[in-house]
């Protein structure tokens, strides 16, 4: 039984993941890997080389544009790794007959066809889901509701039901359920490794389910950095309105980027204070993995991550 060391400052490892069908996906530099429990009951590992999205690589370095371009690579990356963790759990139908006739209409490019589309199409339903819904609903409390101030308020208030309500339906869902359980075998692999203990399943089952980097975190603060915003800047014409929530999207997932990788390398009262409401999401996006989920998280880490050299150069106990 391998021992668990003592507490120790918390270390940032620059890897990170998600939740896949019956598996996980982890991320370290341009490398990442999907581990799948397949049907067999067996672990299935690949490894791949990841290209940005951005056209030029010095974009995802630059503070406040990389978070634009890290946030479309998440997405298309999470996409990507989703629908091959799938791919173990379809049945043999027509699906495939479907498959061979995009095939032959894109060729070599169809992986990258239909991952911009589907991102497009996800970017547009969060749109109107998060940002133009509460607008139209908070404009029908307009005749009530005579300042500006208190009607952009509730507007942010309802973006903020919208997205909670939204965590809590999905997460009665069965399949869903496995997916935030194998998000916390995730979460808990990373915290693992970051607080310094070896990875072994013992010590990951042991480890918290929520982190700082989450994309839930993140999430959140798109929501409310998007309430902030909203509040302050304002204009008359209505289409006029839409149009200028639509086009801050990019900046709000900038700001969002630089706080949550700000929480990712410190540990201060003030990070711990801003991560806090993030972190209480995660309550609900993540569920306790039992062991051979666990099993998979490591194997997706250890295809990737180093973790015994990174425990080499970790701090020292407190």
């Amino acid at each position: 039984m391998a021992k668990r060391a003592g507490k120790k400052r918390p270390c940032y490892s620059g890897i990170g993941g998600q939740a896949v069908i019956e598996g996980v996906m982890m991320k370290n530099r341009d490398k990442y890997s999907v581990a799948v429990r397949t049907p067999e009951g067996d672990i299935d590992v690949t490894i791949e080389e990841y290209e940005s999205f951005s056209p030029v690589k010095a974009f995802t370095r630059i503070p406040f544009i990389r978070g634009v371009f890290n946030f479309i690579d998440s997405l298309i990356l999470g996409i990507r790794t989703l629908n091959y963790s799938s791919s173990f759990y379809e049945e043999e139908t027509d699906t495939h007959k479907k498959d061979k006739i995009i095939d032959r209409i894109f060729k070599d490019h169809t992986e990258k066809v239909l991952s911009t589309v589907t991102v497009i199409i996800s970017i547009a339903i969060a749109a109107g889901l998060f940002i133009v819904l509460p607008y139209y609903l908070s404009q029908l409390l307009k005749k009530v509701i005579v300042s500006d101030t208190a009607l952009a308020a509730l507007e942010g208030v309802l973006r903020v039901l919208i997205f909670v309500a939204y965590i809590v339906l999905i997460s009665c869902m069965k399949d869903i359920r496995r997916v935030f359980m194998y998000h916390g075998a995730e979460h808990k692999c990373i915290n693992c490794i970051e607080t310094g203990h070896e990875l072994t399943v013992e010590n990951v089952r042991r480890s918290s389910r929520e982190h700082k980097r989450c994309g839930t975190s993140f999430l959140f603060f798109v929501v409310f950095i998007s309430v902030i915003l909203f509040i302050f800047i304002r204009v008359e014409e209505p289409v006029a309105r839409i149009a200028i929530r639509l086009l801050l999207i990019p900046v709000i997932a900038s700001i969002s980027y630089e706080i949550i990788r700000l929480a990712g390398r410190y540990d201060n009262i003030f990070i711990k204070i801003l991560s806090a409401p993030g972190m209480w999401l995660q309550r609900l996006t993540t569920r306790e993995p039992d062991d051979a989920m666990i099993e998979v998280g490591i194997a997706a880490v250890e295809a990737v991550f180093d973790w015994k050299e990174y425990l080499g150069t970790y701090t020292d106990e407190l």
